[in-house]
């Protein structure tokens, strides 16, 4: 390889891993293969009374996380939150997809969460909660508590970073890890995030009477709200040249991101998605590519009214007409919204539908929005004509925006 070559390949940023927990179970395959389905993994929550609250539904994880004594020991697994719990099975699932080795540590962390041991915290203020367990419950409660648990389960000596800018998190986290393998900080990158349902943010949100009583409808005429998940979305990222020199196989590339503010409102959007607008046309031009280029695009569809408004003003303000035929699905609508980690699973959902050639269905009842007419993929599986680039956007409380810009992998750069 020349060394023009040589300086190319180490500028592109290729996946070479996926991990998921989510509420369909445990994996990347058991999530595809829900989302294939159309039928929605949101339910009654059952992890703790939802009596005093009008809604009653969540996106809850049940699945038994006994692998995890495979690499850490019993005390290990003691101290582990449910959302460490999550984000440590994704992270060993994506390792072992990209056949790393758990002894790789020049490895950067780059993590998006927003609610960290926030369950477990909660347990303290219970009617004879247990005073001894104070100090780790403590400890586990920081929202870098997962991104730890991970660095200290791979002993990773690289850069660890962790965003907690609300829903945009762990596209964001994407972002940081992009930028790092750019520069060459890092040539290995695990990134993602991973968020765990608790009480404050089960009843704020029904506070603020954003949930729908039913699972979440987005872009729906009908939709009354969204409905909150919980889960891990982890993925392995290195430059090709570092793929190429361990012979591993790339799944797609990273080929963009870009971020905003909206600095319009502390949970409000702006009203025609200028911010989420200014960092989507901000990913396909950090991509190299036109508005044109993309094939479908994984919405943040979270299905409150004036979120997924605005989002659709923002489509039309990159994408113009072609906004309503470009095809279009909400991976919240199967699982909940995972709020700080929400990107790193519909990041990982966006790869496997460029890899597959085909955009799972939204799911949710009712006739799309005549407002917000965006071309959703409906009742099944849609196959793509294309399947090059696909955009996943994810828009935050205080107007924090992140868009990222996936391509599927080809040796010929785009």
């Amino acid at each position: 390889m020349s060394a023009r070559e040589q300086r190319a390949a180490s500028q592109r940023i290729v996946v070479t891993g996926l991990g998921a927990v989510s509420p369909y179970g445990r994996g990347r395959d058991v999530l595809w293969r829900g989302l294939a389905t159309g039928e929605t993994a949101i339910g009654e929550l059952e992890l703790f009374d939802s009596a005093e609250h009008r809604t009653h539904v969540a996106g809850q994880v049940n699945a038994d996380f006994g692998e995890l004594g495979e690499h850490l020991s019993r005390r290990q697994r003691e101290r582990l939150t449910r959302t460490d719990q999550f984000a440590l099975s994704a992270a060993f699932e994506a390792f072992g997809n990209a056949d790393l080795s758990e002894g790789t540590t020049e490895l950067g962390v780059f993590f998006g969460c927003s609610t960290g041991g926030m369950f477990e915290g909660e347990a303290l203020f219970e009617e004879g909660a247990d005073p001894s367990s104070t100090t780790q419950i403590f400890a586990a409660h920081q929202n870098n508590s997962p991104a730890d648990a991970i660095a200290r389960a791979l002993g990773s000596t690289g850069p660890i970073e962790v965003i907690s800018s609300a829903c945009s998190a762990a596209t964001m986290a994407l972002e940081g890890a992009l930028q790092a393998l750019r520069s060459g900080e890092v040539e290995v990158a695990l990134a993602g995030g991973a968020d765990g349902l608790c009480r404050l943010t089960y009843a704020g949100f029904n506070s603020l009477r954003a949930v729908d009583e039913e699972a979440c409808r987005p872009f729906r005429a009908e939709r009354e709200g969204l409905s909150i998940g919980e889960g891990a979305g982890v993925l392995v990222l290195e430059t090709l040249e570092h793929a190429r020199a361990r012979r591993a196989t790339p799944i797609a590339e990273l080929a963009g991101a870009g971020s905003s503010c909206d600095a319009f409102h502390m949970t409000a959007p702006h009203p025609e998605g200028l911010g989420a607008a200014a960092a989507i046309r901000a990913a396909i031009q950090d991509a190299g590519i036109e508005h044109g280029d993309v094939d479908f695009f994984n919405l943040h569809g979270t299905g409150t009214p004036h979120n997924d408004a605005a989002e659709w003003r923002a489509l039309v303000n990159v994408f113009g007409e072609r906004a309503s035929r470009l095809p279009a699905t909400s991976t919240k609508s199967g699982v909940g919204h995972l709020l700080g980690g929400c990107g790193g699973l519909e990041a990982v959902v966006t790869v496997m539908c460029l890899d597959a050639g085909m955009v799972h269905p939204t799911m949710g009842a009712g006739p799309v929005d005549p407002d917000s007419p965006a071309d959703l993929v409906l009742g099944k599986a849609r196959e793509l004509t294309k399947s090059n680039f696909a955009v996943s956007a994810n828009l935050a409380f205080g107007g924090a925006n992140g868009a990222l810009v996936f391509r599927r992998f080809s040796e010929e750069p785009s």
